[in-house]
């Protein structure tokens, strides 16, 4: 069994049934469990185009699923969703990303790991922080805590 950290995001339709629903399709994947789910955060949109702020969370899995097919049933989830990939960073029904799964580096044409942003944002690192605020970065060697207070300090 692997744990795996994943992000969740909303800014179309009903944002926190949206994100509550999520976490439902979550625990019913095989062989998988929650273990703790972030609060929900209200969060301002990045880059283009102008768009509605997203409610943002973060979950802790325990999976028996690999990195690659858990992306599958996430990317799956999302499409049950209604998502349709139109342009990067568009508004979206449901954003699913795999931030960390145990402590691999995955770099393939379809998944990286640890999610290559995720230093970089704080509607990521601050869900993240509440619930694990000492789960490490690989890449980085800093845990989630550090990060944000790196980027915290970089943002004031």
């Amino acid at each position: 069994m692997g744990i795996s950290y994943i992000a969740l995001g909303s800014n179309m339709g009903d944002r926190e049934k949206n994100l509550k629903d999520a976490l439902e399709h979550i625990a019913a994947l095989p062989r998988t469990k929650i273990i703790k789910s972030s609060s929900i955060y209200e969060t301002e949109p990045v880059g283009e185009p102008k768009q509605r702020p997203f409610y943002n969370a973060v979950v802790k899995i325990e999976t028996a699923l690999d990195p690659e097919r858990l992306l599958q049933k996430l990317q799956e989830t999302e499409a049950a969703f209604g998502r349709v990939r139109r342009e990067k960073w568009g508004p979206r029904t449901l954003d699913l990303d795999i931030l960390l799964y145990d402590q691999q580096i995955i770099a393939t044409d379809k998944l990286t790991v640890p999610h290559p942003l995720m230093a970089e944002r704080t509607f990521v690192l601050e869900p993240l922080v509440e619930i694990d605020p000492e789960t490490y970065h690989p890449v980085l060697e800093k845990t989630a805590a550090e990060l944000l207070r790196e980027l915290m300090d970089k943002n004031v």
